[in-house]
């Protein structure tokens, strides 16, 4: 009976101090991270266009995934749409190069609603042209483990979310160049030495 009761609360105070571990802090993986943008363009296609050079931070806690938190930025003139003539469109003052505008994106996370096993709601203060509004993204988490290159801990997510380009002050042909906008991102994150 005794040797019960010490095996069971060695058992409760291993779980208890992995249930306490640490939150750990990746670096995100800037070669492995890209954000893709597409418009409705006055109905007659899909435009599509990415942003990439994201870094930041994700401090991930495997044990209680809510209690994470993500710091990301980029630079606007990593804008890149496949056509030289649009891309110095967006860099003009009626678009991103605007007097005052910011030359970075930020995006830092105000809270994660988890929603499945690996799907959460990333809310957060997106900075944008300046302006910094409230974005919700949808997020799995496709793998985490040991990368088989790097043997390293390493994370992978997909997101999405819907942004109205008005309220950044990029509203330029708006509604007939469609004023929402719908992302996709893709990171993946390595442990931070």
């Amino acid at each position: 009976m005794l040797k019960t009761v010490l095996t069971s609360a060695a058992a409760l105070t291993a779980f208890a101090g992995a249930a306490l571990a640490a939150p750990e802090e990746y670096t995100i993986d800037t070669s492995h991270a890209q954000i893709v943008f597409s418009y409705d363009h006055l109905g007659f296609s899909t435009t599509t266009g990415m942003f990439g050079d994201i870094t930041g931070t994700i401090t991930f806690d495997a044990e209680d995934p809510a209690a994470s938190s993500v710091n990301a930025t980029f630079p606007v003139a990593s804008l890149l749409t496949g056509f030289q003539g649009r891309d110095e469109h967006f860099a003009s003052p009626d678009f991103f190069g605007a007097e005052g505008a910011a030359p970075e994106v930020t995006f830092v996370s105000t809270g994660i609603e988890v929603t499945g096993e690996n799907t959460a709601l990333i809310t957060g203060d997106l900075t944008l042209n300046g302006v910094t509004q409230e974005v919700v993204l949808d997020t799995v988490l496709n793998q985490q483990g040991t990368h088989p290159m790097e043997q390293k801990p390493w994370l992978g997510f997909d997101a999405t979310t819907t942004l109205t380009r008005s309220e950044w002050n990029l509203g330029m042909f708006a509604p007939a160049v469609s004023d929402e906008v719908e992302v996709s991102i893709s990171i993946e994150a390595m442990q931070a030495d």
